[in-house]
C-alpha cells in the first residue's frame, strides 16, 4: 500500500470510525456529567448539611434510571439489604463477615435465579461499587475507625453518591463526607476534570478505531501464522486495555466534578483522583504494578479490606482469597475468574522469583522499584537494567496472551459474557504459552531457593 492510499484509508477510517465514535460516547455520558455538575453545586450552596446527602441520594438514583432504567431497582435493592444486615448485626464485632456473606448469597441468586444475564452484566459494575462500599463501611466498623453506624439518609447518600455510581471508583466513607461539604469552585478543579473526560474519549477512540486496525493499517506488519495469532492477541488486548482507560478516565472526571479529590497540602489545593495509570500497563515493570495500576482503589479496596484479613493464612492463600473475592464482585463469568486467578499465581511467582533473584545478585530487580536508600550493592548496571526490561517483556507476554479472549466476537458474547470454550479456544490457540512459562518459573524459582 503506497502512501496515499494508506492516507485514504486512514481518513474514510476516521469519518466512518473515529467521529461517530466519539459522539455515541459523549452522548451517553453527557447527562451523567451535567448532573454531576449539578450536584456539586448543589452541595456548595447546602455547605454541611444533611440535605447534601439528600441531594446525593437523589442524584445517584436519577444517574442510575438514566442508565438502566426499572434494573436500577436491583441496585436499590442491594443497598437497603446492605443496610438492614448492618442493622441488624450493629452489635456484633464481625460486620464484615457478616455483610460480606450476605453480599454473596445475594450476588450469586441475583445471577443465577432472579435476573435474566444480558441485564445482570449492565447492572454488574454498579452492584459492584454499591457492594464494595458496604464492606468497608462494616470493617471500617469493626476496627472502630468509624464509631457508628451511618443513618439511613447518610448510608444511601454514601452508596449512591452520584460521582461513582455508574463507572465507579470505590471511595471511603470518609472522602465521601469531605466531598458532600462544598468546596469552593476552582479553575483547578474543572481544569482537571476537564481534562480526565479529555482522556477518557481518547481511550475510546484507540480501543475502537486504533487497537483493532493496529497491524493491518497503523503499523503494517506481515508474517507466517504464529506472528499473526500473536499480533491478533496483542490488538485485541490492546483494545481491551484501553477501554477499561475509557471507563477509568471517565470515572476520575465524574468523580471529581462531584467533589471528589480535593487535597490541601500546607498553602496548596489541589484536586486528583487517580484510577488508572496506563504507562504502568502497557510498559509494566512488573505484573505486580499492572494489577495495581489497572484500577488504584479497587486494588487498594482488596488490599485492605481482603489481603490483609485472610493475611492469617499465608502469603500465597490471601493472594487466592484476594483474586478470588475480585472474580465473585465481578460475577460468575468464567473469563473473568480465568483471568483473575492466572494473574493470581503469575503474580506470585513472578514476585517471589525476583525477589530470590534480588537476594542473590543484591540488585535492584524487585516487582517494584526500589527506595534510593536501599542495600541493594547493584542498582543502575546495566545487566540490572537488561534484566528488568526482561521482566517487563514477559509481563507485556502475559498481557497479550490474557487479554487475547477480550475480542468483540458475537454481539451475543459482548452482552452475556465469554463463554468457556471461548477462553479455551483462545488460549488453545496460544499453545497456554503463559501457563507454562508462569510454571517453568516457578520450577526455576524452586530450584535457586
Amino acid at each position: 500500500m503506497d502512501l496515499s492510499s494508506w492516507f485514504l484509508v486512514l481518513m474514510e477510517l476516521a469519518e466512518s470510525c473515529g467521529v461517530s465514535t466519539l459522539q455515541q460516547g459523549f452522548e451517553q455520558v453527557w447527562r451523567l456529567l451535567l448532573i454531576c455538575l449539578l450536584s456539586r453545586l448543589l452541595f456548595k450552596l447546602g455547605g454541611a448539611s444533611s440535605m447534601n446527602h439528600v441531594v446525593s441520594i437523589i442524584a445517584g438514583m436519577y444517574s442510575l434510571y438514566l442508565f438502566f432504567h426499572l434494573h436500577m431497582l436491583w441496585v436499590m435493592l442491594l443497598s437497603l439489604l446492605c443496610y438492614l444486615v448492618l442493622l441488624l448485626g450493629r452489635k456484633s464485632i464481625r460486620k464484615g463477615l457478616l455483610l460480606s456473606s450476605a453480599i454473596l448469597v445475594y450476588l450469586l441468586i441475583g445471577e443465577l435465579h432472579l435476573i435474566d444475564t444480558v441485564t445482570w452484566y449492565k447492572i454488574r459494575g454498579s452492584q459492584m461499587v454499591v457492594a464494595m462500599k458496604a464492606i468497608s463501611l462494616a470493617f471500617d466498623l469493626d476496627r472502630g475507625e468509624i464509631s457508628t453506624l451511618p443513618n439511613p439518609i447518610e448510608f444511601l447518600g454514601y452508596v449512591l453518591f452520584v460521582g461513582n455510581v455508574v463507572f465507579g471508583p470505590w471511595i471511603s466513607y470518609e472522602t465521601y463526607k469531605t466531598a458532600i461539604i462544598g468546596r469552593k469552585l476552582t479553575c483547578l478543579w474543572l481544569l482537571r476534570s476537564s481534562l480526565s473526560i479529555l482522556k477518557s474519549q481518547i481511550s475510546l477512540l484507540v480501543s475502537s478505531c486504533v487497537a483493532p486496525y493496529l497491524f493491518l493499517f497503523f503499523i503494517p506488519i506481515n508474517g507466517n501464522t504464529f506472528t499473526h495469532k500473536w499480533l491478533r492477541a496483542y490488538e485485541n488486548a490492546l483494545s481491551f486495555h484501553f477501554s477499561n482507560y475509557f471507563v477509568g478516565h471517565l470515572s476520575e472526571s465524574t468523580s471529581m466534578l462531584a467533589g471528589v479529590g480535593h487535597i490541601e497540602e500546607k498553602e496548596n489545593i489541589k484536586w486528583k483522583v487517580e484510577v488508572v495509570k496506563p504507562l504502568n500497563v502497557e510498559m509494566p515493570r512488573s505484573m505486580v504494578m499492572v494489577v495495581t495500576s489497572w484500577n488504584i482503589p479497587m486494588s487498594q479496596w482488596l488490599k485492605t479490606y481482603v489481603f490483609k484479613n485472610a493475611m492469617k493464612l499465608g502469603t500465597f492463600p490471601a493472594i487466592l482469597v484476594t483474586y478470588t473475592a475480585s472474580a465473585l464482585l465481578h460475577g460468575l463469568s468464567f473469563h473473568l475468574g480465568a483471568v483473575l486467578l492466572s494473574l493470581g499465581f503469575i503474580t506470585y511467582v513472578e514476585h517471589v522469583l525476583r525477589k530470590r533473584l534480588a537476594a542473590i545478585f543484591s540488585a535492584c530487580v524487585l516487582s517494584r522499584r526500589c527506595p534510593s536508600d536501599c542495600s541493594h550493592q547493584h542498582k543502575t548496571e546495566y545487566w540490572v537494567k537488561l534484566l528488568n526490561v526482561g521482566f517487563t517483556l514477559l509481563a507485556i507476554f502475559h498481557l497479550t496472551y490474557l487479554g487475547s479472549m477480550f475480542d468483540p466476537g458475537l454481539e451475543e458474547e459482548v452482552e452475556e459474557g465469554y463463554a468457556a470454550i471461548h477462553t479455551i479456544q483462545r488460549w488453545s490457540e496460544l499453545n497456554w504459552a503463559s501457563h507454562g512459562v508462569m510454571f517453568v518459573s516457578w520450577v526455576f524459582y524452586r530450584l535457586i531457593l
